[in-house]
């Protein structure tokens, strides 16, 4: 089984609030959650926040939409993923989304799963080698690499950012990454400040009441430049 698991907080370092911010009158987690329901290689999908109580909205909100949710800790990400996949499994790989990234392209989270599927790797992005826009990231581990690195990660840091314990031991842990043949990276669809929320709210706007199965070739051909930082 795969699972997807999206990572929220309703507080970001420079934005808060920006999970439950609307655009086109739904909350941006929702417009994302959207976005991923039409992902063909997802078996599951659970949005892992936190036990804070400045996440309980968002929380009650998901739910209210019946998508699973799971809460964990603050700080240490890489248990509140592996709770996730725990409580909602079992699992075979874990697809790892974010959800700073509303503009997800469905066809690229299939992509990058069926390639590490195919790679039989234990870890497969689309941000190391970078081709596609700041955003549209996606990362997938086999859940016995993520349970490994749940047990093992001592680091702050590795606990984290989930994936981080597997990407700095390419000798163990085998790495595949996804690379579209007509590079568009260095472009920020991702959301960490007003701007960027800005950003992503005019291409709903200009989008999604004609086309709202929108992809990243649509993105593309508006032509809104937003240079990654």
């Amino acid at each position: 089984m795969i699972l997807g698991v999206l990572q929220a907080r309703a507080d970001g370092p420079r934005m808060p609030g920006r999970a439950m911010k609307p655009i086109l009158g739904m909350p941006m987690i929702g417009r994302q959650l959207e976005r991923l329901a039409r992902c063909e290689s997802l078996d599951r999908l659970v949005v892992a926040t936190s036990f804070d109580p400045s996440d309980d909205a968002l929380a009650a909100y998901v739910e209210g939409l019946g998508v699973r949710v799971f809460r964990g800790g603050v700080i240490d990400v890489l248990g509140r993923v592996q709770g996730a996949a725990i409580a909602h499994g079992p699992a075979t790989h874990v697809a790892h989304l974010n959800a700073a990234c509303p503009l997800t392209d469905p066809g690229v989270v299939d992509a990058c799963v069926w390639l590490h599927v195919e790679e039989g790797a234990d870890y497969t992005s689309n941000t190391l080698d970078r081709s596609y826009p700041a955003g549209l990231d996606v990362e997938v581990t086999t859940a016995a690499a993520l349970t490994a690195a749940w047990r093992e990660a001592s680091n702050p840091l590795e606990r984290a950012e989930p994936t981080a314990y597997l990407l700095n031991r390419p000798e163990r842990f085998r790495h595949a990454q996804l690379v579209q043949s007509a590079p568009v990276a260095g472009r920020r669809w991702t959301v960490e400040t007003t701007e960027d929320f800005e950003f992503v709210s005019r291409v709903f706007y200009m989008l999604y009441p004609t086309r709202p199965r929108f992809e990243q070739a649509d993105v593309l051909a508006l032509s809104l430049e937003r240079q990654a930082a």
